[in-house]
Order: structure tokens, then sequence, then C-alpha cells
């Protein structure tokens, strides 16, 4: 960055203003009290109010009455307007109340002056065991030539075995308590940073609508070259390098195998002697719980997102045929004011209408109906042997049960695949029970049917014979 770029952030970044406003310290200790402290987001006005008038209570007690004369409310319109960009503010669809956010520049600052209090202990082993795997895999990964990955696994297996071996004769090496809190430090560091890049990702993908907002406001194109743009546009945002590494990160974080896995070692991560008085364990042990209203906050604003774009577009085409409308009426209302003085001589020419000539050859000839013979002779079931046993063994598929299997799968994860809620529950009732799923994820408004995907299930009958089917993927989603 040279000199001019510098100054332009000093002059327009939101959080550079932060830390040069006159009430700096009271914006960052409210911000710390009601958003990172807690680690708390999209809190209602009201809430942020009461947080607010806290922290002005104390302050007015020992500095005075007059040193924050402001009410709390302007202080939260202020620091929410377009001059500061401190706070987001927006409205929730069917509510009143506004809501708060912290932007990702306030948080920036925010995180900076935390740091600025310095560390008692300062990680740096971890850090240097971090930089090292990090790299090793962006090595490997990208290795191309086969013999040279193999060698790799053969000394990483080399590695394991003689660790496996030196556990068999006892000799079991146990981090030490400053390792321990080394790498305690830098696993909340990498968490905390975590949390706060998904206001980040937010801002980018608002960022993103927004240009294609203006795009569409300054459209002066045809429609159908407009919903191709959208369109483009649409795919950029969920193609862009921001929107594919969100999504390998939800992916991963809602891999039930994978969350079972990072809640095992949570668990189990509290449980280390060496950090059995660390306060910072309570902080770990809530790691997941943490990233998922954040991930789940970020992916409704990429659908509320979507959603704005289909009503631009629907505004256009009513702005259109608006249009139209006023058109035809004018030509209505002009044809009502001649109508009685209509002008002499030929005014207007159209197409003399056509005919369309068939030749009489080309008709098919005619095709006498065919007529169906009907054997209308009943017998009597006493003189045949019939089997009557089909008629008791019919049996009833239960959608209450099925409704209930995908909702126990969904109370552990947001999504789930048909083959995963059958993996859990298996088929029981064969291909009938099959067809009742495939009835309620079409029935759903919460499920999805992916043609281009397929997945495999199967089933073992009474006789202990299996059966498989090979159905189209079904994603059953949890409710908003």
């Amino acid at each position: 960055m040279d000199f001019y770029a510098i100054n332009s952030l000093r002059e327009n970044h939101a959080g550079w203003s932060l830390l040069r406003a006159q009430n700096a310290p009271l914006a960052l200790a409210f911000f710390m009290a009601a958003f990172t402290g807690p680690n708390q987001r999209n809190l209602g006005r009201q809430q942020l109010v009461d947080v607010l008038d806290d922290v002005l209570f104390g302050l007015r007690d020992s500095e005075g009455q007059d040193r924050f004369p402001r009410g709390a409310g302007e202080y939260l319109d202020d620091w929410a307007s377009d001059e500061r960009k401190w706070l987001r503010k927006y409205y929730v669809p069917g509510e009143d109340e506004p809501r708060y956010d912290l932007s990702a520049a306030a948080e920036d600052v925010v995180r900076w002056v935390e740091n600025l209090r310095g560390r008692e202990f300062v990680a740096t082993q971890s850090r240097l065991t971090s930089i090292f795997a990090v790299l090793k895999e962006l090595v490997q990964q990208s290795e191309t030539d086969p013999e040279v990955r193999l060698a790799e696994l053969q000394r990483q297996r080399d590695g394991i075995e003689a660790e496996m071996q030196r556990i068999r004769d006892g000799n079991i090496r146990v981090m030490t308590g400053p390792e321990a809190l080394d790498h305690l430090q830098q696993l909340t560091t990498l968490a905390k940073d975590l949390l706060s890049d998904f206001r980040e990702v937010e801002q980018n993908f608002r960022k993103l609508d927004r240009q294609v907002r203006e795009q569409i406001a300054t459209w002066d194109g045809t429609q159908g070259e407009l919903l191709q743009s959208i369109f483009d546009n649409q795919q950029d945002i969920s193609s862009s390098l921001q929107g594919r590494t969100f999504q390998g990160f939800w992916d991963y974080l809602m891999s039930p195998q994978l969350r079972t896995e990072l809640q095992d070692l949570l668990q189990r991560a509290t449980h280390i002697e060496a950090l059995a008085n660390n306060s910072g364990l309570n902080a770990v042990a809530n790691l997941q719980q943490d990233w998922l209203p954040a991930v789940e906050q970020t992916q409704a604003t990429v659908r509320h997102l979507s959603q704005q774009m289909r009503r631009l577009l629907d505004d256009k085409v009513f702005l259109e045929n608006k249009r139209v409308m006023h058109l035809i009426r004018s030509i209505e209302s002009a044809a009502l004011g001649i109508r009685d003085a209509p002008p002499s001589g030929a005014f207007m020419e159209i197409d003399a209408p056509s005919v369309d000539v068939v030749l009489p050859f080309e008709r098919p000839l005619y095709e006498p109906s065919r007529k169906v013979l009907v054997v209308d002779a009943v017998e009597n079931a006493e003189d045949t042997d019939l089997d009557a046993g089909a008629l008791f063994t019919q049996f009833h598929v239960d959608k209450e049960r099925l409704q209930a299997n995908i909702d126990a799968v969904l109370a552990e994860a947001s999504q789930a695949t048909l083959a995963e809620i059958t993996g859990n529950f298996p088929l029981t009732q064969g291909l009938a029970e099959l067809v009742a799923y495939h009835q309620l994820a079409s029935e759903s408004d919460w499920a999805t049917i992916n043609p281009e995907q397929s997945q495999r299930l199967s089933w073992q009958l009474p006789d202990g014979t299996a059966r498989e089917a090979t159905i189209e993927q079904i994603i059953f989603g949890r409710p908003a």
C-alpha cells in the first residue's frame, strides 16, 4: 500500500473513524459488553439500550453527569448512521423492532484494542507447528508425481508405526503444561478469528449483492438480457472465492461424522489435567455452539439476497407491464377521440389475412374403429382354486412414523439425505416405505430432489434376501 491508499483508508474507513472519534472509549466498551464479550449477534434495539444504559450509568457515576449527556438511543442511531457505520441496523421480516449487529470494521478495531493490553503468555511453539502442518499439506496435496506422494505416505506410516511401538513399550510422551497452554491459546485465538471472519463474509456477500442491485437499477436493455445478467451475477456470488470457501466450511461443519468427531475432541480437551484451572476451557467446549449460529446467520443472508434479487426482478416485470398498459390506454383514448370524426382516406395499413392451403391428399384416409370383444362370462369362485392369501397380507405404511424418523435425524443436523435417514432407521417395509419417503419429499417445502445425483438404498426381505434400489438423491432440510 502506498501513501494515497493509506490516506484514503484514513478518510473513509469506518474502523479508522472509530479510532479517531471523541467517544471511542465509550463505543468500544459498549461493543465489548454487548457483542464480543458474551459473543452475541443480531440484538434487538431495546436489549442494546438496556446494556448501554448500564454502561452510561457507571460512567456518569464516576465521571460526572455531564460527561455523556446524550441518551442511549441517540448513541445507537449515531453509531449506525451512514457517516459512522460502526453498527449495522436492519429489520427482520415480521418484526417492528430494529436489530443491530457489529460491523466487520468495528470488530477489527475491538480485537486490535484488546491486543494492545499485551499478553502474559505468547504462543510460539503451537504457531510454528501449525505453520509446518499447513505448509506440508499445501506441498503434499499439490504434488502430481505419484512416486513422491507414495514415498511421503510411506514415511508417515513408518513414523506412526514407530510411535505405536514406543507406546507398546510403555514410553508414552504426554504434553507438558506449558505446551498444553500454548496450544490452548492458539486454539482460542483461531476460534475467535474465525467468528470475527463471519461478519466480514456477510459484508462481502452484501457488497456483491449491492453491485447487482445497482446494475438492475440502471439497466436499459431488454428483459431477457437483464434476466441473463441476474443469473450470471447470482452464479458469480456462489462461485466466487468467498462463496466457495464458505460453502466448503459449511459442508465440513454439517458433516455428521466430522461434527461428532469435533464434539468428542472438544469434550476430551476439557478433561486435560494440565489445563484444569484454565478459564479458557469453557470457551473451547462451546466452540461448536458458537460457530453454528454464526454460520446459519451467514447462510440466511445469502438466502435473503437471493429473495431480494427475485423481488427486484418482479418489480421490473411489474413496471414493464405497467408501461405496456399505459400505451394501450393511450391508443384507446386516441381512438375514442376520433370516433365521431374519423380521418378520411386510409390512415392505417395491415397485412391481409392469409389462408393455409392444405392439399386433399395430405389428409389421412378413413380408418374404421376396431370393435373390442369383451368376455362377460362369470365363473363361480367355488369352481376354481384361488389363493386368497394376498387379500390378508396387505400392510399400511405409517407416514407419521417416517416423518418422525426424519425429524429425529434433523435434530442433530440441519440437513440429511435419505440414505443417512435410512442408515439410522433401516427400511422395514421395502419398496412401499421407500415410495412413502419419496412422497413426503415431494410434498415438503424443505426437501430437495436432485435428479443429477443418485443414491443407492438397500433393505432385507423377511426370507433373508437383500434388495437394492437406485433413486434420485433426496435431501431433507430442517424447517426454519
